[in-house]
């Protein structure tokens, strides 16, 4: 791929129902401080595309477990970050992606939530059964295209609908209910932050304090845009290194407008229905948006089904839940592969191309349940704001990844065992926190409750903390690696930033990884072969069907000296300078815009 369509790609898996509910959300109750969120990013796509993309392409890993194999060694490391990512969708991703489409359909057909999760989910079983991957190929492009195009439409309806950029500054300080401002101390947390118009936060009093938002932030944004698979494969699709880096570039440049397009429209809403999204009673919350914590998170459907023209509306509403389950669907296909691949072929190497399907799918019924049955705990969590949810659990358990691939690459000292037990030992102590985020929750607003969390959760931020557990990672993986043995420099060949241009490939002596390919490539073509002959009824096609089964005859197998040159191109990191120049002028250019946003609004 060009670095248009990868850089579109990038950006595209980004955007989704909870962007539009959490982030604008967000922005309504707490004013531009999450701006940083969108260009922190900026500066981590760069380091995608010119630090981590071109050790994983020297080395010829094409997945994050596969890297972590070939890096270190051993199968530890990679049940690990499987296990891991199966909880990550269930806490992080399927979860949001539910309850952020679920908000919408209640705003607009007004039916219960949970009705409208089981409507959500029937028609992404639908859409994920009958058109699979490919169909989310097909139409991730154009549902972001209208998306955007809706989002900047409405940007400018409800920017002269408050008056313009300093009427709506004005505005917002004011922008509370009418509970609000006629008992303005006893409700006073429905009344808009004083620092609204700034990015930068206090240190200590602050909803995203500065020291985290530079140093805590980075941990979890290295491992979402990074480390994680749906980011690192886009970039691996370029045809080349440079395409590689044009395309993060690209993608860098877009995250630079959600600011006006999600932010400012969602802190519009509260000035134009400052009744409904800051409210401050949790009864009279309850009434508006069924959630007690407070009704923020509809901001920006409530703009879209009062301010847009009818026939946008719906354009962008079908859009918008098209996007979403598109997004389930990627998800649910990545994790039925890791399950499969990594964990299942592990007790049953021998296992049938159909098994592997249907396993796949029971998979993905179990953490569709376990999701739907998360949903209440994360719709009260945080005062009820999404956003600030996500980035709470995202602390939590992801900083000891992000050091764990960081080391990884940077420093040739980190072992195995190093990285294993630094691993475990730091998730561990995330997930102590976690525990007690669930445990002990913030008194909700105008409530009059006393707030008896803990001191670790009252006066440590969830920024601050992701930095003490990256504190605890480094130490406990610099320690252990340091009295462990470390790898041969021989298997250090092409799979860190100091060794990604040896020309020599690196031994992999390690066949534990291996999973018997050969023997379940072997059981896949006799299965293949009986299926083919036996009768084709109606049940058979059915269940081939719904088991992914395709019977169409095998292509021709690749010999020895084709997967050589195959692999001598996709393992080439060498650029044309020209391409070069241009990719490096074009991330400085956006860098500076970004810095310079950032010093604008400080």
């Amino acid at each position: 791929m060009h670095w248009f369509p990868v850089g579109a790609s990038i950006f595209a898996s980004n955007v989704g129902a909870p962007m539009f509910i959490g982030l604008a959300g967000t922005a309504a109750a707490n004013g531009f401080s999450c701006a940083i969120y969108e260009w922190h990013a900026v500066y981590l796509l760069i380091a995608l595309g010119w630090v981590f993309v071109p050790v994983y392409v020297s080395s010829g890993a094409f997945t994050m477990p596969e890297y972590l194999k070939k890096r270190f060694g051993g199968v530890r490391l990679r049940i690990f970050l499987t296990v891991f990512s199966l909880f990550n969708y269930v806490l992080i991703k399927i979860s949001s992606e539910i309850f952020s489409g679920a908000i919408f359909l209640r705003q607009i057909l007004g039916w219960n939530m949970y009705a409208c999760i089981g409507m959500i989910l029937a028609v992404t079983a639908i859409y994920t059964v009958a058109g699979g991957l490919t169909a989310v190929i097909y139409t991730d492009t154009l549902q972001t295209i209208i998306l955007i195009i809706g989002a900047v439409v409405l940007f400018a309806i409800t920017l002269v609908d408050v008056g313009g950029w300093n009427e709506f500054l004005a505005h917002y300080a004011y922008a509370a209910s009418n509970l609000t401002l006629s008992d303005p101390v006893n409700y006073s947390c429905g009344m808009p932050r004083k620092d609204y118009m700034h990015v930068w936060r206090d240190a200590k009093t602050g909803d995203i304090p500065w020291p985290g938002a530079i140093i805590g932030l980075t941990t979890i944004g290295l491992t979402v845009w990074c480390n994680d698979q749906i980011m690192v494969q886009r970039c691996l699709s370029a045809k080349n290194i440079s395409h590689n880096k044009g395309g993060a570039v690209f993608a860098a440049a877009l995250k630079i407008f959600p600011f006006f397009l999600w932010i400012v429209p969602g802190m519009i809403s509260r000035v134009l229905f400052p009744d409904e999204i800051a409210c401050a009673d949790p009864e009279a919350c309850k009434q508006i948006c069924g959630n007690a914590a407070g009704c923020s998170n509809i901001a920006y459907p409530l703009l879209v089904l009062r301010k847009m023209p009818i026939g946008l509306r719906g354009i962008m509403l079908s859009a918008l839940l098209a996007a979403l389950m598109s997004t389930l669907t990627s998800i649910f296909n990545s994790a039925s592969s890791m399950v499969t691949m990594d964990l299942w072929r592990r007790f049953r190497r021998r296992a049938p191309q159909h098994e592997l399907m249907i396993v796949g799918r029971v998979c993905v019924l179990v953490l569709i349940g376990v999701s739907v049955l998360w949903i209440p705990i994360m719709e009260n969590s945080q005062g009820g704001q999404l956003w600030p949810y996500l980035q709470t659990m995202a602390s939590c358990v992801t900083p000891p990844w992000c050091w764990v691939f960081l080391m990884a690459l940077m420093w040739k000292g980190t072992t195995e065992s190093g990285a294993f037990w630094g691993l475990v030992i730091s998730t561990i102590v995330g997930l102590t926190r976690m525990v007690l985020e669930f445990v002990y929750t913030a008194p909700n607003c105008g409530s009059f409750e006393e707030d008896t969390r803990p001191a670790i959760l009252k006066e440590v931020h969830f920024l601050h903390f992701a930095i003490i557990l990256s504190g605890i990672s480094i130490l406990s993986t610099v320690i252990i690696s340091l009295f462990t043995v470390r790898r041969s420099p021989e298997k250090l060949r092409r799979v860190t930033w100091w060794t990604r241009n040896d020309p020599l490939d690196p031994e992999e002596t390690e066949s534990e990884d291996d999973y018997g390919v050969q023997d379940v490539n072997e059981e896949t073509q006799k299965v293949e072969r009986v299926a083919s002959v036996k009768k084709r009824n109606i049940g058979r096609l059915v269940y081939n069907w719904l088991c992914g089964i395709d019977n169409k005859p095998k292509q021709r197998t690749l010999t020895l000296e084709d997967k050589i040159l195959i692999k001598k191109k996709m393992t080439d990191i060498g650029e044309n300078p020209r391409a070069k120049f241009v990719s490096a002028v074009a991330a400085i250019a956006v860098a500076a815009v970004t810095t310079f946003l950032l010093g604008l609004f400080a």
